[in-house]
């Protein structure tokens, strides 16, 4: 189920299915690059304005599923800037992030109608002189049955675009809405049952 914040600035209310925290794994596989396993953490957060705050963390696992080290981790806004309500089938996106690599990036894409997905690819990319080589991307972020699907294509100088990322997450619960939906019972617990 997709909740709505009373306080969610209305530009990115079609946004909204992106809010909270998700835990998860994935694969990550690039030339050039050891292919290996990755735990992601991903939060999705407002505070009124016009945007979605992103962050991104991740980390190479074990065969036991162990965090090793850190792999990456991104910062970014997400706004929805044109028909934010989606009464003409046309929800533009637009994305600006930063890696703790030194690179900078600017997505663009389209939320599609009727369902909770998001395609992006990049638009500029900008790096600073140590970061690996990397010249544009695509990704694909989706809700489906409660969970949030990625998956992320990748292009370099000497390859070309190829799905080098991708991660199934569930959302964490929160203690604090946990203890707000357990004070929302009725107070003899047998209503809840009727």
């Amino acid at each position: 189920m997709i909740e709505i914040p009373s306080d969610l600035h209305p530009d990115v209310v079609s946004l909204a299915f992106l809010l909270g925290t998700w835990e998860g794994a994935g694969v990550f596989d690039f030339p050039g690059a050891e292919k290996c396993n990755f735990g992601q953490e991903i939060v999705f957060r407002h505070d009124g304005r016009p945007f979605l705050e992103f962050r991104s963390r991740t980390w190479v696992l074990d065969e036991a599923g162990e965090k090793v080290r850190p792999l990456e981790n991104e910062h970014g806004f997400w706004r929805v800037t044109t028909n934010q309500r989606g009464t003409s089938g046309e929800r533009e996106v637009e994305v600006s992030m930063v890696r703790d690599d030194g690179t900078v990036e600017i997505w663009y894409g389209r939320l599609a109608d009727g369902k909770p997905q998001i395609d992006l690819a990049t638009d500029a990319v900008a790096r600073v002189e140590g970061s690996d080589p990397y010249t544009g991307g695509k990704r694909l972020y989706g809700f489906v049955n409660e969970q949030l699907l990625w998956v992320g294509e990748k292009a370099a100088p000497e390859v070309p675009l190829r799905p080098y990322m991708s991660a199934q997450l569930k959302k964490v619960l929160s203690p604090a809405q946990l203890v707000k939906d357990i004070n929302d019972l009725p107070d003899d617990g047998i209503a809840f049952f009727r």
